[in-house]
């Protein structure tokens, strides 16, 4: 169910074998992340449960079950900042009710990243796959 731009990530990986490399390409993306503005990093955008400091503002058009999900995203540490550039691969353009059908960890692991996080990146990684997922949720409320 991963986006093209999550296949793209995949496929590029396969072709990384050293997972030095996949670091380090993981960097380059959250650094080619567009920045957050400022004034959206405040508490109510923060996310609890990283290491690092994080922040998700959504990015939602529409209403219901078809709204558009997206989202913007920062973090003081690179390596997390890739981790929400593959994020937003990963969810962005899809329905909220898609959003709620993909499984995370699973296409995070066919990149081989869940094996090489320390434990506090995997608790900030499932803390922002949570954030995304309660947005999506509340999306479709309406």
């Amino acid at each position: 169910m991963a986006s093209e731009a999550f296949e793209d990530i995949a496929e590029t990986f396969e072709f990384l074998d050293d997972w030095e490399d996949r670091y380090r390409h993981v960097i380059e993306m959250g650094r080619d992340m567009d920045a957050l503005d400022e004034a959206l990093r405040v508490p109510a955008t923060k996310v609890d449960g990283c290491a690092s400091q994080v922040w998700l503002h959504a990015d939602i058009s529409g209403t219901g079950r078809d709204a558009v999900y997206g989202f913007k995203g920062a973090s003081d540490a690179m390596i997390v900042s890739g981790l929400i550039a593959i994020l937003r691969a990963l969810y962005e353009g899809l329905s909220v009710a898609e959003v709620l059908k993909v499984n995370a960890r699973e296409e995070f692991a066919r990149l081989g990243l869940t094996d090489h996080l320390s434990a506090q990146r995997s608790n900030g990684l499932r803390a922002m796959i949570e954030r995304i997922r309660s947005q999506a949720e509340a999306a479709m409320q309406g």
